[in-house]
């Protein structure tokens, strides 16, 4: 994962006391170029900075590490102190005074709480001066130790922050998952319950078939939702969706699922095309649930008078699924949170469920070490899910 600099100059730049420690090095030392630096095993960027000698840096500056004292500092972890470069044993030949044309340098190490290097507070200048003195060498390790007890709090603070803004997700996630399981599954219980009454009085029998067919579809949409509120618990408490995988043909899973959603859907036309040359490593069964939902909402909002097509592909080392439906774009603020769990972006379109399908999809595809990537335009809505056939 890259690392992000600019949140390291950023946090240098919220501690109010780092202009002033600059200042008072410049004018206890008697040098012009001071400054605090972000340092690792590849990078030496300028964080903070006082510059009386026209150095040249600003924040957001960087140095090859390799150039720098600093780079020797963060190896050792010790402070380096040249009163004049030229009278001393050991830089008096180094490479670094010469390309940057400094006598005189001192820098010390910053470290956190947990004992990492975040970088140096250091200084330099073309003229010689008298640094190796305990009182120098003294006010730059507290400084330095200052510095990193900000850095320190400031990681706590976000830590907090960042806490405090899940759980808030959280409970907000909370709320809305009872609200919509509990009025979801008021209509289908209701169904039930009405087919109970009806039936406990005489009825023909083709009127209790009907009936019983309508408690059976209730039925049906409870399983569902149960189903698919116990993959959203797998998915956000156990880490992700467990799969069972193995190397399928799966174009005759796909088809099965779209034979199926043709069936629920007999008046909507279902196109397919599959172009699929190599078997697959995946959980089929959750391969099916993900183009089952991806079809199914397709149906579900997509123009009623215009074709759903499906589209199934093995190349570039992944495999690929597409489901396109006609219809009225998704809005870009509404398309960000299309796989959000409970989001349902139309609350008046029948059939509505609980708004996990595009969700549990998502889970599927990152539990495959895949991706869902949704596209809308006035033209089409296009969702697509590759995984890499090698993981």
């Amino acid at each position: 994962m890259q690392h992000d600099f600019q949140a390291d100059i950023d946090s240098i730049q919220r501690i109010n006391a780092v202009p002033q420690i600059l200042e008072v090095v410049c004018r206890a030392t008697g040098m012009g170029f001071a400054a605090v630096a972000r340092v690792t095993d590849a990078r030496w960027i300028c964080c903070a900075v006082r510059d009386d000698i026209n150095f040249g840096l600003i924040p957001g500056s960087e140095l090859q590490v390799q150039t720098t004292i600093c780079h020797e500092i963060r190896q050792s972890g010790n402070a380096v102190v040249i009163d004049h470069v030229s009278e001393d044993e050991v830089f008096a030949d180094h490479r670094t005074p010469a390309m940057y044309g400094f006598q005189s340098y001192i820098s010390v190490p910053i470290f956190k709480a947990d004992g990492s290097l975040f970088g140096t507070l250091c200084a330099i200048d073309p003229r010689p001066a008298r640094l190796s003195t305990p009182e120098t060498i003294g006010m730059f390790k507290l400084f330095a130790e200052l510095i990193g007890a900000h850095l320190d709090s400031l990681d706590r603070v976000a830590a907090s922050e960042a806490s405090l803004m899940e759980e808030r997700r959280t409970a907000e996630l909370r709320e809305r998952f009872i609200a919509v399981l509990g009025h979801d599954l008021r209509n289908p219980l209701a169904s039930i319950a009405a087919g109970l009454r009806m039936l406990s009085k005489p009825r023909g029998e083709a009127e209790t078939g009907k009936l019983v067919g309508l408690m059976q579809d209730s039925l049906a949409r409870m399983s569902g939702m149960i189903e698919n509120v116990l993959d959203f618990a797998r998915g956000r408490l156990a880490g992700g969706l467990p799969l069972q995988r193995q190397t399928v043909e799966i174009e005759t899973v796909l088809r099965q699922v779209v034979a199926e959603l043709q069936a629920g859907f007999p008046e909507r036309t279902i196109r397919t095309d599959f172009t699929l040359t190599q078997p697959v490593n995946c959980d089929s069964g959750r391969i099916a649930q993900l183009l089952s939902n991806l079809l199914g909402n397709a149906l579900t909002h997509g123009a009623s008078d215009r074709p759903v097509a499906v589209h199934g592909t093995t190349r570039d080392d992944a495999f690929e699924l597409t489901v396109v439906n006609s219809g009225d774009p998704i809005p870009p603020e509404k398309l960000d949170r299309l796989f959000q769990p409970f989001f349902r972006g139309d609350a008046k379109t029948p059939r509505q469920g609980l708004g996990l399908g595009l969700y549990i999809a998502s889970e599927i595809a990152r539990a495959h070490g895949g991706t869902l990537i949704a596209a809308s335009n006035a033209a089409e809505t296009r969702v697509t899910c590759r995984i890499p056939l090698q993981s």
